[in-house]
């Protein structure tokens, strides 16, 4: 395996891929053709060096995934017919205005933690009466954590919609994989290839959860308000150490990396289905116009080049 630097996500019928400040939006459309946008996005502080330092740059990376995920998600909702007539979306940029963005965004952060990180505080917490020893308090409220976060995905993946979404995920990462091991970009390759990646951000969130547990059994605190007023305080430290530990892995294909890995790409299995070909499609459309396969083929894999 070759690490190849590019990224992406599932958007509704479709995929973004990015590799850099370039990325590319290819979406089925109802008439059964591919829509793409080409765009770049440099972040929300790319220019201040201090951003990119390990243990910091997670934070903002995380920030910007969640900025460029909801504008591409935003985009590809156009395609659908219950959004907007085909001549709409065609003029349309696909684009929210800075204070949608911000309010979605926002919105967004504060659903999650409210759900995945202070909730399962308060319900550990109901349990000090019988349970006196703050390390397993800390150990369970992480298990609940984690509960939570697999029962939602596993229940988000019965509506039809995030189902195809789930399948065009599996395409992404497909798409990666059949890179990284060496394979010319075909519809062919890409179906035989793993629908796990150790970058993908199922496997950031298992860290997010993981890493959680760790320092919450570190971190004692008097009463209940000021724990949940910890966990809310951590989060960046946890992102940035989880993102440090997805890169690495990402990275370096070796048994201490795969172990790390296993857990992460064990829970993709309820956030990545089979892709059909055509989503595949989709997904090499977007990588053809983000990176240049056939260069990095040749660059990494030239014994098995012609």
């Amino acid at each position: 395996m070759k690490y190849s630097g590019i990224g992406g996500q599932a958007v509704l019928e479709g995929i973004m891929m990015k590799n850099g400040d370039k990325y590319a939006v290819a979406v089925r459309t109802p008439d059964h053709s591919i829509e793409l946008k080409e765009d770049t996005y440099k972040g929300v502080l790319s220019g201040q060096k201090w951003a990119r330092w390990p243990f910091i740059r997670g934070i903002f990376s995380f920030v910007d995934s969640l900025i460029l995920g909801i504008r591409c998600l935003m985009y590809s909702a156009q395609f659908d017919p219950e959004e907007s007539g085909k001549a709409e979306k065609k003029d349309s940029s696909g684009s929210l205005s800075g204070k949608e963005m911000t309010l979605t965004l926002v919105l967004a952060i504060v659903i999650a933690v409210g759900l995945f990180m202070v909730l399962p505080t308060v319900v550990v917490n109901f349990l000090k009466k019988w349970i006196a020893s703050e390390t397993l308090l800390a150990l369970l409220e992480g298990i609940l954590r984690l509960a939570m976060f697999l029962a939602y995905v596993a229940g988000i993946s019965r509506m039809e919609d995030i189902r195809r979404t789930y399948m065009y995920h599996g395409s992404e990462h497909k798409c990666i994989n059949c890179i990284e091991h060496g394979l010319p970009l075909t519809v062919q390759n890409v179906m035989k290839s793993s629908k796990e990646h150790k970058r993908c951000g199922t496997s950031f969130m298992f860290l997010v959860m993981a890493i959680s547990i760790l320092l919450f059994m570190l971190v004692r605190m008097p009463n209940l308000p000021l724990k949940i007023l910890s966990r809310i305080l951590l989060i960046p430290v946890i992102a940035g150490i989880s993102y440090e530990v997805l890169r690495f892995t990402g990275r370096y294909d070796n048994l201490f990396t795969r172990i790390i890995s296993r857990p992460g790409m064990w829970i993709q299995a309820l956030t990545t289905k089979e892709p059909t070909e055509d989503m595949v499609e989709v997904a090499i459309t977007a990588v053809e116009h983000v990176f240049d396969w056939r260069a990095f083929l040749k660059e990494n894999f030239p014994d098995d080049v012609s």
